[in-house]
């Protein structure tokens, strides 16, 4: 499998950010890591490897990047304020510098598909909703969409671009973005075993909210087994794939 790591620098955060990038061509898959994880953290749970027959053919080219959690959604001592404008910063590096690049690596042409488990599903999702234009799909799994869950019930104008269960209400029925929406793959699936509580609740609103809006996801609960780790999340990804790159190679 080719495999590159990517170092560049960020001017919306001021820093370093990384990337690992796996295969040669195909639909470019832009993979955020679980809470608090860097750009290997797919590699040492052995995501590519789950991936590699899409990888290796060409059918996809992953890229997982770096995160900054520990300065925003980790940070529950530490300023809110502060730590609202890194998630925003966090997004506005993404969409600006982040999905450019890309873009120019993977050369095909086609939009990007957002994905990510956990913590990453919330940025996957959050990114994919603000910037429809910018993507062919996202698949998230197991977030919890509720930053008041991670800010104390704490809120101001910068982190409700980043907390969908307040944005999506308040959109206009005929806000242009939900055509957009509906013009990609929009899934969000969560488990019903251990450690997915927050998840199948906050995945309820969001189903509701959805269907309130006309906006045509597919919010899938799997079982009383399907619990918040890793060998589940090899299962969905897979499963999700084909009808992810359905939209991305039209």
């Amino acid at each position: 499998m080719n495999r590159e790591y990517i170092e560049h620098y960020s001017g919306h955060l001021n820093r370093n950010m990384h990337m690992l990038v796996y295969g040669w061509t195909g639909v470019p898959v832009i993979a955020f890591p679980c809470q608090d994880g860097m750009c290997d953290n797919w590699e040492a749970f052995n995501m590519p490897g789950v991936l590699s027959d899409y990888i290796d053919s060409g059918a996809i080219q992953l890229f997982v990047v770096d995160t900054v959690d520990t300065e925003s959604w980790s940070d529950t001592n530490g300023d809110k304020g502060h730590r609202a404008w890194m998630q925003e910063m966090y997004v506005q590096y993404i969409v600006n510098e982040a999905v450019p690049y890309v873009r120019w690596k993977n050369g095909t042409g086609k939009l990007p598909i957002v994905t990510g488990f956990s913590l990453g599903a919330n940025h996957a999702l959050i990114t994919f909703l603000r910037r429809p234009e910018l993507f062919s799909g996202c698949c998230a799994l197991s977030g919890c969409y509720d930053t008041a869950y991670f800010w104390g019930g704490w809120s101001n104008e910068v982190l409700y671009q980043s907390s969908p269960l307040a944005f999506i209400p308040q959109m206009a029925w005929d806000h242009p973005y939900i055509n957009l929406y509906n013009q990609k793959r929009l899934i969000v699936c969560v488990g019903q075993g251990a450690w997915e509580d927050e998840g199948i609740r906050t995945s309820r609103i969001l189903k509701d909210q959805f269907d309130a809006k006309g906006i045509h996801a597919w919010v899938d609960f799997w079982g009383y087994d399907v619990n918040h780790d890793w060998p589940w999340w090899y299962k969905q990804i897979r499963y999700f794939m084909p009808y992810l790159l359905e939209t991305a190679n039209g």
